[in-house]
């Protein structure tokens, strides 16, 4: 499996919200406990390019040159449990998450209450590298109720086994990537284009979308009354709309997205 996939741990949902201090094993299992895997090869499962888009290229302006560049630097920094930064930014997220609960250590069974596979996250961020603990930080930050709503299940009809939070968020980081072609020298599709310009004009812009995505899929994963077998068809779900908002004719800001209204602060 390439390294930048995740695996997910199966969250059972025994009541409104998400079950505090308990992880479950998956129903074939049966037996409460512990961490449930769900298949190593469970991941993102994003639509391939086309091969007409795989040949093209398109011209950018030396300002939308420039934030591709410093974006696809935040890109290329992985997490390293040892540099002091990325240790403070992970207890950010837990007081962001839990301000409640004090955080025991940085290696904790407690961080299996927020969706990670297991006691130490930094084994999940391979999967998303730093970009994904950013991307879940101006989550929490900038949109506190979504962030909360979707970390506890507060909102809609659950299903009794449930995605895992964090590691979704580590998904969702990998699949705006890739969808928007983040990695390549210059974009070689046209939403990739067209998510630059807002790029240009808002340098949160990667962030911003990101929490989109997280809240249009978990409405996705609601409306199709969806199981953990059934995540990555939720994220192709996801990921068709995402595309088909940002080639709207009228849309001029990521605010102006149709599912920026899911969003609550």
């Amino acid at each position: 499996m390439d390294d930048r996939e995740g695996s997910f741990v199966a969250v059972r949902r025994i009541s409104q919200g998400l079950e505090r201090g308990s992880v479950y094993n998956s129903p074939s299992d049966g037996v409460p406990g512990s961490a449930a895997w769900l298949g190593r090869g469970l991941s993102c499962v994003c639509a391939q390019r086309r091969d007409s888009d795989a040949n093209s290229t398109f011209d950018l302006t030396p300002a939308q040159e420039e934030c591709l560049q410093s974006l696809q630097n935040r890109i290329d920094v992985a997490y390293d449990s040892t540099i002091p930064l990325h240790q403070e930014a992970l207890r950010d997220l837990w007081k962001l998450s839990f301000p409640e609960e004090e955080l025991h250590g940085l290696i904790s069974e407690q961080w299996k209450e927020m969706g990670w596979q297991g006691k130490d996250p930094s084994t999940d961020f391979r999967g998303g590298g730093f970009i994904s603990l950013e991307n879940l930080l101006y989550f929490a930050r900038n949109f506190q109720k979504s962030f909360q709503d979707l970390l506890r299940k507060q909102v809609g009809d659950r299903s009794v086994w449930e995605y895992p939070f964090a590691v979704a968020g580590i998904n969702l980081t990998f699949m705006l990537i890739q969808m928007l072609d983040l990695e390549a020298v210059k974009p070689r599709t046209i939403v990739g284009v067209t998510f630059l310009k807002f790029l240009s004009e808002n340098e949160s812009a990667f962030d911003i979308l990101y929490c989109i995505a997280f809240k249009l899929m978990d409405q996705q994963w609601l409306s199709m009354r969806a199981s953990y077998m059934e995540f990555n068809t939720v994220m192709k779900s996801t990921r068709r709309q995402l595309e088909r908002e940002l080639m709207l004719e009228d849309i001029t800001h990521l605010e102006d997205l149709p599912s920026y209204a899911l969003l609550s602060q």
